[in-house]
């Protein structure tokens, strides 16, 4: 293994952490007591911290290293390596060596149909709904897997079920990353900055609400002109409705199962899109209700047992993540986002797959996380489970009267 010399920590970032910060909390410390009595210190206290968040914020667009100064110079040499003999095109054999955030990754046997339909469905994921060539993607990727379903031949629907299997994997990953930052404003609070930053605990009561103020807005300057969404698919809405359809084109290939089993396990997706926008809960609650129909059809009578114990850890799993979602989340703004009849349908869907639950305590656990949501939120009467909990109640005594017998 080569051994690599010691490499010096850039000084910009030592600077900023060493000097900046702790001269600027201490100013601000020094001057607080005469910002109630001089006008003029207030505003020098205002502008020097509302610039100096700001400049926070941007640094990283005009000095890459300052987030990028820990990376081992082992990596620096294998990718200039590899970038002086062919550029890397990430649809090509040996696109698994990626770390991109949104990586699918490889998987075996690839051939050159799989690579073709992979590298269609990454566009699809990349360019925005805006384009004009957008459709025009969707169109070529949804000819390629009908004709590979066409043929009737089972290697051709294995690379259809696996190829989207990992466009599933990778857009629930961003749609996860895009909800979360949304919800998180994707910035820090001036107060948080300075504590982060290594700030004394009693120096940071001196920053006042105008200093977080400031820090929001300059967070929001830095996400609006210098963060690059394009790496994480687009939007979340888009992203919702791209799982929509990957979701469908898995079920027209027989491994819907597989987007119920991606779906079930993304329990903090299912919390962080409680308090997210009230359109992109819409897609949400339209993306849930066709994987819960989904996981209402998985399963057999010609299943053997270990199949059937791992498809009910799955529905467990699913209903005990996204039905406080659905209890609290907005159902539509403009126009209801399902009918009448959708939601008793889905209500039935549910109570199946609450039914499917061999063991009562799993069920008594389902039901009564259900009850609390449902009882909480005033704003919506819908999924009501009330016969399913009464039937629950009802058994349970039964059970209980044959025992004590």
């Amino acid at each position: 293994m080569t051994v690599y010399p010691p490499t010096a920590t850039p000084l910009a970032p030592f600077i900023i952490h060493n000097f900046i910060i702790p001269l600027l909390i201490y100013t601000n410390k020094s001057i607080k007591h005469l910002t109630h009595k001089f006008k003029l210190f207030e505003i020098v206290s205002y502008t020097i911290v509302t610039s100096f968040l700001f400049f926070l914020k941007i640094i990283r667009s005009f000095l890459p290293f300052v987030l990028n100064y820990n990376s081992s110079p082992e990596s620096e040499s294998e990718s200039d390596s590899d970038s002086s003999s062919y550029h890397w095109i990430p649809f090509l054999k040996g696109y698994g060596q990626s770390t991109d955030v949104g990586d699918i990754g490889s998987f075996e046997g690839d051939t050159c149909i799989a690579r073709a339909l992979y590298q269609l469905l990454a566009i699809h994921n990349e360019i925005p709904v805006s384009s004009r060539k957008y459709e025009v993607v969707r169109s070529y990727a949804e000819k390629l897997m009908d004709e590979n379903l066409g043929v009737s031949c089972e290697p051709l629907r294995q690379v259809n079920a696996t190829v989207l299997s990992g466009a599933f994997a990778r857009a629930l990953r961003q749609l996860e990353v895009a909800v979360a930052e949304g919800d998180c404003g994707e910035v820090d609070s001036g107060l948080d900055v300075v504590e982060k930053s290594g700030g004394g605990g009693g120096c940071c009561f001196g920053l006042s609400r105008v200093v977080r103020t400031a820090g929001y807005f300059g967070g929001a300057a830095w996400t609006r002109f210098v963060k690059r969404k394009t790496q994480l698919g687009g939007s979340a809405e888009k992203l919702a409705a791209e799982l929509l359809w990957l979701a469908q084109k898995l079920s027209a290939c027989g491994s819907g199962d597989e987007a119920v089993r991606q779906w079930a396990s993304a329990s903090n997706l299912a919390s962080v899109s409680l308090t997210t926008q009230l359109r992109l809960q819409g897609s949400l609650v339209k993306l849930s209700v066709y994987l819960f129909k989904q996981a209402a059809s998985m399963g057999g009578k010609d299943d053997d047992e270990g199949t059937m114990e791992e498809l009910r850890k799955i529905k467990m799993k699913m209903l005990m993540s996204w039905i406080p979602f659905l209890c609290r989340s907005s159902n539509g703004t403009d126009a209801p986002i399902l009918s009448f009849n959708e939601k008793a349908e889905l209500e039935n869907v549910l109570g199946e797959l609450i039914g499917s639950l061999k063991h009562e305590d799993e069920q008594e656990k389902v039901l009564s996380l259900w009850l609390h949501h449902f009882t909480h939120c005033p704003s919506s009467d819908w999924p009501n489970l009330h016969l399913y909990y009464d039937h629950w109640c009802t058994t349970s005594r039964k059970l209980l009267i044959l025992d004590g017998e």
